[in-house]
């Protein structure tokens, strides 16, 4: 950003100063090219109703502007990418096309009213008003450039300063007593001339006229005119379009700065534009631009896809009235605008896409115009946040600081354990008391206990980042399943209740071969536990969902987990098992977090047989070429 607004600034000085110098071969205008202006404007769609809106991959309506900030030259100039240099030249073609007609008309009354102009006047007065004319309504979508003006032989020069100076010329000379003073029309091509052309090609046109008035004022000193009076009047005549010449040239320049400075501003703000679109449409928060009619005039990806039950909503404008999901939304937004004020914290809404699916969302309202006294808002900024991820988000800072703690604490537990158990094995070798070898026992099994979850503690404990290990997750949860059933006593066969279900080919993930059975061992254990027992009451299934991501389930037919339950199914310490240590689940995530995969739980609707599942999306990446020919061989 820095860099880019570097070259901007860089370009507006070197374009300054080449107008501090001009030179003969350019305009006031010469700085500019027919870069298109900024084309701003809102969108509008049509109310939706009914089901929520989702994205169909069509691209969204075409822009349309926005009366209230734009009049309709203004919309014509921005839409057609007009430069100053270039509208100017178009208004100049359509003046002289209305001073063509005038002329012919001027004629024409002139004649009504018993005064027959010459034959040769109205002949070039019909002539360039024709030509004129013609140019006007040629069609001609090229834009103009400044260099197009700046060569006399350029065949856009001669068809309009050309023109002018001839044709309004000959009438000056060919009518040396009519009644029509046709002094004045040559204001018209020493305007041009001063306006378009650079400043020594004005001054030429400008004295070029001055020696047409003074060669017209001799012509008739010899035909008995007023020597003195006539070349005054010549002489002020021509001071005058040299005074025109160099007012019209400033203003011109003048003209051509401010639009080089606005260029050169609107090329920031668009990247300054571009910056902010790309941190919103990054920004794990939804945004939402709401006006006072419920129409959404720009979303976030994050916004849209929490608006929707599932993938992305339509993108902005779309209308929020209307849906029944976003009854509650609607209800806030209509309450923001009415208070102008929202707490700092957010309120929550709900949004119910369906009976049982509910997502809650918190939502902050921030206006327009708050610093504005008594100013009417017609815009507010809704930040979205699932309350969800705002309690994981908290909870897992929570049990960050706890997690460094425990580690510290689990450290200096091991060597006192390890006392203990020392201690204990050698009383036991003595003892002979029933009793007091029950006790003993009861020691060993508490302090294997103790290991474990001391094992457990430092197995999480915040470490060196993991680097990225590609296995072949085919054959690793093949060989767990294996495994697990063996150990658990759990028979493998159509009868059995554990159904797999395997990708036929390789499928290589970012994943530690150890940490996997690790977590796939405890996502079996737990659905054992509360699966049925019958045939295929635990099913496990390992695909590749697209080309980035492999998703592995495992899911049972036990009763649903309640949802007071579900929300704390994560947390360490939590177990519904009185002699569980509640690091399960919670190692489980920690060690998928490692290698950029997640886990989490869902209820499947009602009428699936397995109602419970657990998830796992890892990173999908491609396998060495040897580990494939070695899973492939027999």
């Amino acid at each position: 950003m820095n860099g880019s607004s570097r070259t901007v600034e860089r370009r507006v000085a070197e374009r300054r100063a080449a107008r501090r110098r001009p030179t003969a071969d350019e305009s006031w205008f010469g700085a500019f090219g027919s870069a298109d202006d900024t084309q701003m404007g809102t969108d509008d769609a049509a109310p939706t109703s009914g089901p929520v809106p989702l994205d169909t991959g069509e691209a969204p309506p075409s822009s349309t502007f926005d009366s209230r900030l734009f009049s309709r030259q203004a919309e014509r100039i921005v839409s057609a990418g007009q430069t100053a240099f270039d509208r100017i030249f178009r208004t100049f073609v359509g003046a002289r096309a209305a001073l063509g007609v005038a002329l012919v008309l001027a004629l024409a009354a002139t004649g009504l009213f018993g005064n027959r102009p010459s034959l040769p006047a109205a002949l070039v007065s019909v002539a360039y008003g024709s030509l004129a004319l013609a140019m006007w309504l040629l069609p001609n979508r090229r834009t103009v450039e400044p260099k197009a003006l700046a060569n006399v032989w350029n065949p856009l020069w001669l068809a309009t300063i050309g023109v002018d100076l001839v044709c309004f010329s000959a009438l000056h000379l060919l009518t040396p007593g009519s009644s029509l003073n046709y002094v004045a029309l040559l204001v018209l091509p020493v305007l041009m001339a001063g306006v378009l052309t650079p400043r020594l090609q004005a001054l030429g046109t400008a004295a070029l006229v001055a020696l047409i008035l003074f060669i017209s004022a001799w012509l008739v000193v010899l035909a008995g005119g007023n020597m003195t009076q006539l070349l005054t009047q010549a002489g002020l005549a021509s001071a005058g379009f040299f005074v025109i010449t160099v007012l019209a040239g400033e203003l011109a320049g003048r003209l051509a700065r401010e639009e080089l400075t606005a260029r050169g501003n609107m090329e920031m703000a668009r990247q300054q534009a571009a910056l902010n679109r790309l941190v919103i449409e990054e920004m794990q928060d939804g945004v939402l631009v709401v006006d006072r009619r419920g129409r959404v005039r720009a979303a976030n990806p994050a916004a849209r896809r929490l608006l929707a039950p599932e993938g992305l909503c339509r993108p902005a404008p779309f209308q929020l009235r209307g849906v029944d999901a976003w009854r509650q939304l609607v209800a806030t937004v209509e309450r923001a605008f009415l208070e102008s004020t929202w707490p700092e914290a957010g309120r929550d809404v709900a949004l119910e896409f369906a009976p049982g699916s509910t997502r809650t969302l918190r939502a902050r309202v921030r206006f327009t115009r708050q610093r504005a006294a008594q100013a009417s808002e017609e815009f507010c900024v809704l930040f979205l946040e699932d309350v969800r991820n705002m309690q994981a988000r908290s909870r897992q800072e929570k049990l960050a600081a706890m997690g460094r703690v425990s580690a510290g604490i689990a450290h200096e537990i091991r060597n006192p354990l390890a006392a203990i158990a020392q201690a204990n094995a050698l009383l036991a070798e003595d003892a002979t008391d029933p009793a007091q070898r029950r006790l003993m026992r009861m020691v060993a099994d508490n302090v294997e206990r103790l290991k474990r979850i001391v094992d457990d503690v430092m197995e999480v404990a915040p470490g060196q980042p993991s680097e990225d290990v590609v296995i072949d997750a085919t054959a690793q949860v093949a060989a767990v399943c294996s495994d697990w059933a063996r150990s658990a006593g759990v028979p493998l066969g159509e009868r059995s209740v554990l159904r797999v279900e395997l990708p036929g080919e390789p499928l290589g993930v970012a994943f530690d071969a150890e940490h996997l059975r690790r977590v796939l061992v405890n996502l079996l254990d737990n659905a054992r536990r509360h699966a049925s027992g019958k045939p295929g009451a635990i099913l496990l299934r390992l695909e590749a969902r697209d080309a980035g991501r492999a998703f592995l389930s495992v899911a049972s037919d036990g009763d649903p987990i309640p949802p007071d339950v579900e929300r704390y199914l994560f947390e360490p310490f939590f177990s519904t098992r009185s002699r569980g240590t509640g690091l399960g689940l919670y190692i489980c995530r920690e060690l998928c977090e490692r290698y950029g995969a997640s886990i989490d739980y869902r209820a499947r609707p009602g009428g699936d047989a397995h109602s419970n599942e657990f998830f796992v999306v890892m990173r999908q990446l491609p396998l060495a070429d040897n580990e494939a020919r070695l899973h492939l061989s027999p």
